[in-house]
């Protein structure tokens, strides 16, 4: 399902926080988080790949094509609504997320909607006509974060291990 993926350490992570912050150097925490941020990175943008490359097809009896008819492209405002945040306070760790915020109301609940693999809507909003549209391949939050989640996992564990050795 759409959401969220983090990760975050109760143990590593926090006893590096707690260093860090007893090293008091802004400067270490600042390199810290900017660190597991960039390993956060290449799974934002592999969510944000997906995204843009999952296929709506429709049942439609006519085959039409070209640009979309709206200013608003529907792949791409998605991915532009997933965010990565970064925490370094009593929990730290790294977030992927989708900021529901960033969306239009009318597809607040969109990603979970292609994730799920079948989206139902009004034709051009007309509340009479309904339009169903298969989303291939489905599960795209869901594959992507299982084969990124042990990449980023093993680069947070390696940004923890080089900074302990800098508080070393």
């Amino acid at each position: 399902m759409a959401g969220s993926v983090q990760i975050v350490g109760t143990g590593q992570l926090l006893t590096l926080h707690r260093r860090l912050r007893a090293a008091g150097g802004p400067r270490l925490q600042r390199n810290f988080s900017r660190r597991i941020r960039r390993a956060a990175e290449p799974l934002h943008r592999d969510l944000q790949r997906a995204i843009r490359t999952v296929n709506l097809t429709g049942s439609g009896r006519r085959v039409r094509g070209g640009p979309s008819p709206t200013t608003r492209p529907l792949r791409a405002l998605l991915a532009g609504a997933i965010r990565i945040s970064v925490r370094t306070g009593t929990t730290p760790g790294a977030r992927v997320w989708t900021d529901k915020t960033r969306l239009p109301p009318d597809v607040r609940n969109m990603p979970w909607v292609i994730e799920s693999g079948t989206v139902r809507h009004p034709v051009f909003g007309n509340r009479r006509r309904w339009a169903t549209q298969t989303a291939r391949p489905t599960g795209w939050w869901s594959r992507t974060v299982r084969a990124g989640t042990p990449r980023m996992t093993a680069e947070v564990a390696r940004v923890a291990d080089d900074v302990r050795r800098d508080l070393e």
